[in-house]
């Protein structure tokens, strides 16, 4: 199995940012994706930021994709789109259908980002027929859903000719909304939201009543309060997993690439910290622990 660290969800600064990407250059890591998937308002990385970070991590040894944003508003963000998908040198994930249509228009090949609605292999093998290459199993779905999937007929045959990624390390997307949650926890509108998201460099968490961290809010997107993390699930995702997805944290990102590395095969297994779940995978309620 390879692994990869997904896009960064939070609104970080620039400087932030090109720091965190030169340590991912110097990393072990094997697959980085790059772009801005929550909020086109998000600017201190642009599309030539990107494209200079992607050469730099190609030159130290990654393979690297660019995401797409999850939810398309604007015809300015189709064309940031355009570009992207126009790159001509990286693999681009898409996570909203639309660029899905654009890139079929090109011929171009493309991930499937866990955003996409891939529920059964009827729509798997109706998306490799579209150039699906790689597919990130939507992150509410079972380690169990995933092997059967895979063992039936419509896509057993051509299994060689796509790639299954995990997301398996950080705190889940779950929803997006044309609404702005960080901005509305501070009394502001969507328009007026002065990039208060860039205060929460791990999003904002909402409580309940009783005290427990029941959702993470970043911007339009919901995520999960507690932090996923399978890394005492990887033995059970060998034969049927072939990527490992981190999703970059503002502190130990590269422990965790570690931790994660030194129990590929069971053998060093980790204390799950309290906030951590795997609910999940297990095909229990997404907030447990196995």
């Amino acid at each position: 199995m390879q692994f990869s660290l997904g896009p960064v969800l939070y609104f970080w600064p620039k400087a932030q940012m090109l720091h965190f990407y030169h340590e991912v250059a110097n990393s072990d890591i094997d697959i980085v994706y790059l772009g801005e998937t929550v909020c086109s308002k998000r600017r201190e990385l642009k599309f030539d930021d990107y494209m200079a970070l992607a050469q730099l991590l190609r030159e130290a040894g990654k393979q690297v994709c660019l995401s797409s944003m999850t939810l398309y508003e604007a015809p300015s963000e189709l064309r940031e789109l355009r570009k992207y998908i126009d790159n001509g040198e990286f693999l681009i994930e898409a996570n909203d259908v639309g660029a899905i249509s654009m890139l079929q228009e090109k011929s171009l090949p493309f991930i499937a980002g866990a955003a996409i609605n891939c529920y059964n292999q009827h729509t798997l093998r109706r998306l490799i027929g579209m150039g699906l290459t790689r597919w990130v199993l939507p992150v509410e779905l079972s380690g169990q859903w995933l092997s059967e999937v895979l063992r039936q007929a419509v896509v057993a045959d051509i299994r060689h000719c796509f790639e299954t990624e995990v997301f398996s390390f950080g705190h889940l997307p779950l929803a997006w909304s044309g609404r702005c949650f960080t901005a509305r926890s501070e009394n502001r509108s969507k328009d007026q939201c002065e990039l208060c998201c860039i205060n929460y460099p791990e999003g904002r968490t909402v409580s309940s009543q009783d005290g427990s961290q029941v959702f993470v809010l970043n911007g339009i997107q919901t995520q999960s309060g507690s932090r996923y993390n399978l890394v005492n699930q990887l033995p059970t995702m060998q034969g049927i997993v072939n990527i490992v997805r981190l999703s970059p944290q503002a502190e130990g990102t590269f422990d965790w690439l570690a931790r994660f590395k030194a129990n590929l095969n069971g053998t060093a297994p980790q204390p799950l910290p309290a906030t951590d779940s795997n609910g999940y995978w297990l095909n229990l309620a997404g907030m447990l622990k196995g």
